[in-house]
């Protein structure tokens, strides 16, 4: 008998204080689709292929903790080009969504990002570049896609083998905080 394997994440569901909220969030700002809701139980169902996936990402009420508990470590969705990351990057700016970071990891380029109560979330897009992680080069997402690309590349290269991280920086974004020095 063959080993059992896993193909791929099936979905994510996070739980929250106000569902309606995050609904709108994730729906109107994110671009994800709503494919099935349950006001009584309070679940929001949510995907962004939902004709191959019924659901990615799942919404509950009944959040029962406060903001300063750190519950989600992140929450990633991947895009399928750069111009989509661009595009998210001018999405977000325009509707007020708090930044956490922009970074390449080598291998993608992300933008790090709140939800409405603080959820740390994701959208990136796979470079093609091999990079040891952690890898954590700051970008500015400001910069033309050729230059931006050639900086990543560059980093890529450089640091592809060891991994790169400004340990500074990562403390400020609560990254890699379970770990001992």
């Amino acid at each position: 008998m063959a080993e059992p394997s896993i193909a791929r994440l099936g979905h994510v569901g996070i739980h929250v204080h106000d569902l309606e909220k995050e609904k709108a969030f994730f729906r109107d700002v994110v671009g994800l689709q709503v494919t099935d809701e349950d006001p009584g139980l309070g679940m929001v169902f949510m995907s962004a292929r939902p004709e191959v996936e019924h659901h990615e990402f799942l919404l509950c009420g009944g959040r029962n903790v406060d903001e300063s508990a750190r519950v989600v470590q992140q929450v990633s969705f991947r895009c399928n080009s750069l111009d989509d990351v661009y595009g998210y990057y001018h999405r977000f700016r325009e509707k007020g969504v708090k930044f956490d970071r922009m970074v390449s990891h080598g291998n993608a380029v992300s933008i790090y990002f709140y939800d409405p109560e603080g959820n740390r979330c994701e959208v990136y897009w796979n470079t093609g570049f091999k990079a040891k992680q952690p890898f954590g080069q700051k970008i500015d997402l400001a910069t033309p896609k050729e230059e931006l690309m050639a900086e990543v590349e560059e980093y890529a290269v450089k640091y592809g083998e060891t991994g790169y991280v400004n340990r500074q920086a990562a403390a400020q974004h609560n990254i890699g905080t379970g770990a001992k020095s």
